[in-house]
C-alpha cells in the first residue's frame, strides 16, 4: 500500500489501489443461467448451475479484495470529498477541516443495488458510492429473494461479515438491504392475484390471505436479519426500502421478464393501469410490513412515491431509469447525511 501521503478521494483511492474496473453483476438466476438450450441432461443442468455458483463466489471475493484495498488506502490516509483533489491533484484539503473518516457500508440485496454497472452505470449502490466518495462492499445479486439471501449459504457469508466487520477493520456502520421484491413478483404472482372482477377495487383483486403467506416468509427473512445484527453487530444501523409503484406494460430486460405483466394478461386486466393499482396495493402492504418492524437501528427510507408515475421513469417492469436509479442514490446519501453528520460530505 502507498505510504501515507495525505487524504484521497475515492477515485483516487481505486486508481491507488488498482480497482478501478467496473463490477460484473452478481446474478440469482437459479433455473436457467447457462444451461445449453436443447434437451440438457441432468447432468449438464447440475454441472452448470454449479459452474454459475463458482462465478457468483469468486465475483464476491473479488468485491472484498476491492474494497479491503480501496478502504485501507483512504482509512491510512484520510478521506476527501467527492470533485476534491488530494495528494497527487496538489489541492490537498487536510487543513481546510474537509478530511473525514469513511462510512464503512455493507450491502445486500436485489438488482436494485446490483443493476449491471458497464451498460447502465449501475443500480443504487454504485452510485451512491460516488456520492458519498467512499467504497461499499456491495454483495448483492440481481434476482436474488429475501428467502435465499437469508437461506444456509447466503446467511453464512452474512454472519461472518457481521461477525469479522469490516475487512479493513472496525464494525459495520451501516448495512444495506434490498430483497422482498422478487419473491412477491413473476410467476408465483398468479397465486394471489384473483381473476379481473369490475366490481372489486384494487384491493379486492388480491387473494389477501395467500399474499399475506407470501409477506410472512419475506418477513421472517427481515426477521432473521435484525436477530443477527442484533447478535453479532449491534451498532450497525440497518436500512430497508419499499421500492416504488412498479407499471406492468411488459418489459424486460436481456430475456429477462416481464415479471408482472404475465399474470395480469393471465388474469383478463383490461388495462395496465387496472394492474399497476394492484401493484400499488400490494408493495403498499409491503412496506407496512418493513416499517412494523422498523427501529432506531431498522430504517425504512421513504421510496414510494419518489418516481413519476409514467413509463418514462422506468427501464422496465421492475428497474427504475437512470435518473431514476440516482434520485433514489441521492436519497440515501441524504439520509446517511442526516444520520452521520461528521462522516458524510
Amino acid at each position: 500500500m502507498a505510504e501515507a501521503a495525505g487524504p484521497v478521494t475515492l477515485e483516487q483511492a481505486r486508481e491507488l489501489a488498482g480497482v478501478s474496473r467496473p463490477k460484473r453483476a452478481i446474478s440469482a438466476a437459479r433455473e436457467t443461467a447457462g444451461v445449453p438450450a436443447e434437451a440438457p441432461s441432468i447432468r449438464e443442468v447440475g454441472e452448470q448451475r454449479e459452474k454459475l455458483r463458482e462465478e457468483q463466489r469468486e465475483e464476491r471475493a473479488r468485491r472484498i479484495d476491492d474494497y479491503k484495498a480501496v478502504m485501507d488506502i483512504m482509512k491510512a490516509r484520510g478521506a476527501l470529498p467527492p470533485g476534491k483533489r488530494g495528494a497527487g491533484g496538489r489541492e490537498t484539503a487536510a487543513e481546510s477541516g474537509e478530511s473525514f473518516e469513511p462510512l464503512r457500508i455493507f450491502a445486500e440485496g436485489d438488482s436494485w443495488f446490483d443493476y449491471p454497472v458497464p451498460l447502465f452505470g449501475g443500480g443504487i449502490v454504485p452510485r451512491l458510492e460516488n456520492l458519498l466518495g467512499v467504497p461499499i462492499l456491495n454483495l448483492a445479486k440481481a434476482g436474488d429473494e429475501v428467502r435465499y439471501m437469508l437461506g444456509v449459504e447466503e446467511r453464512k457469508v452474512m454472519i461472518e461479515h457481521l461477525s469479522n466487520g469490516s475487512p479493513s477493520g472496525d464494525p459495520w456502520d451501516v448495512l444495506l438491504f434490498s430483497g422482498g421484491g422478487n419473491d412477491i413478483v413473476d410467476n408465483p404472482m398468479a397465486l394471489w392475484v384473483k381473476d379481473w372482477n369490475p366490481a372489486l377495487p384494487p384491493a379486492g383483486q388480491i387473494n389477501q390471505p395467500r399474499f399475506d403467506a407470501a409477506l410472512v416468509l419475506v418477513r421472517a427473512g427481515y426477521e432473521d436479519l435484525i436477530t443477527l445484527r442484533n447478535q453479532l453487530s449491534p451498532d450497525t444501523v440497518l436500512v430497508f426500502h419499499g421500492y416504488d409503484f412498479a407499471i406492468p406494460d411488459g418489459r424486460g430486460v436481456c430475456s429477462f421478464g416481464p415479471w408482472l405483466k404475465p399474470t395480469f394478461d393471465l388474469r383478463k386486466f383490461p388495462t395496465i393501469a387496472a394492474g399497476q393499482a394492484v401493484v400499488r396495493v400490494m408493495l403498499e402492504q409491503f412496506e407496512k410490513m418493513l416499517v412494523s418492524l422498523s427501529g432506531p437501528k431498522a430504517i425504512v427510507m421513504p421510496t414510494q412515491g419518489v418516481l413519476v408515475p409514467q413509463t418514462a421513469s422506468w427501464a422496465n417492469e421492475l428497474h427504475p431509469a437512470k435518473a431514476g436509479f440516482q434520485q433514489f442514490a441521492q436519497l440515501y446519501h441524504d439520509k446517511l447525511k442526516a444520520m452521520f453528520p461528521a462522516r458524510v460530505a
